[in-house]
């Protein structure tokens, strides 16, 4: 008897559509990461964006700022990944204390540098404002280590970027996760969205130099309160192009300076590069 024309369950196609999902994840992990990620964010963000306003609206919006967190793990779990290395970094906190120098003090010294260039270009720069914005610095600190962008970090740094340079050098898988950072935010910002491209060479190197994610976090949420109050003077084009030469000759001084490797050392192994080998194994 033919069992051509015999129905088949209905499931049989799900599954392996979902199989092929699963084949092509484990194929392209950043790829899938970044998709989801924007999706997941990007969608959250909507009634935000559309104009939607209340505190239903307002908790969406934060809640999409874990979407690189959230795509992170869902990646890992659908390639058959061990969560627990990736997780482990998140609460990576025995690492040398000129690390956490780093990470709490170097955007403060980036805009310290950028009022002195404003200083001697013959703007005002208003010194007294400084006193005056200190606790929205330590507020706006606070929000973004606890519930705001500083947890888009386990997905930038603790999935993308450490996959990203098993295929490339740490400066090109650097710029590539730049873009696709940058791209993330541009509901959010616009054209600002290109800020992550200055930005992302800093973390490359503490999460390279550290392997802790909490480290990363520190750092965004000290770069955040930096670039929005540490600027002692009204926002102008001079303001604008102080901040962009400023970022561009440290982030350039960083890459000479490390030759290119930001921080990376291939023959330093973790959990999470075991685990990674096991993904190209498998």
């Amino acid at each position: 008897m033919s069992t051509r024309n015999v129905a088949q369950p209905a499931n049989v196609g799900d599954d392996s559509h979902r199989q092929r999902l699963r084949d092509w994840a484990a194929a392209h992990p950043v790829s899938a990461y970044a998709v989801l990620a924007y999706a997941l964010s990007w969608t959250l963000w909507a009634p935000m964006i559309a104009g939607g306003e209340g505190p239903v609206v307002l908790a969406l919006f934060f809640v999409g700022a874990l979407g690189p967190a959230g795509a992170a793990l869902i990646v890992t779990r659908t390639i058959g990944a061990p969560v627990g290395p990736w997780a482990r970094q998140i609460v990576k906190w025995k690492v040398p204390l000129r690390y956490y120098a780093y990470a709490l003090g170097l955007p403060a010294l980036l805009f310290a540098i950028v009022n002195v260039e404003l200083a001697l270009a013959g703007q005002d720069v208003e010194l007294s404002l400084l006193g005056e914005r200190l606790p929205a610095y330590f507020g706006t600190f606070l929000l973004v280590v606890t519930i705001g962008g500083g947890f888009e970090e386990p997905g930038w740094r603790g999935f993308a970027l450490p996959r990203l340079q098993t295929q490339h050098t740490p400066l090109k898988a650097t710029l590539i996760l730049g873009l696709v950072w940058g791209g993330w935010h541009l509901p959010l910002y616009g054209l600002g969205a290109v800020g992550p491209l200055l930005f992302v060479f800093f973390y490359t190197w503490l999460y390279n130099r550290t392997g802790s994610l909490l480290l990363c976090i520190l750092l965004h949420a000290s770069f955040t309160p930096a670039l929005d109050h540490l600027v002692l003077r009204e926002d102008n084009l001079g303001v604008d192009l102080a901040i962009l030469a400023t970022l561009v000759t440290a982030a350039t001084a960083l890459v000479a300076l490390t030759k290119g490797r930001l921080g990376y050392d291939p023959t330093h192994r973790t959990d999470l590069d075991r685990a990674q080998e096991g993904e190209h194994t498998n």
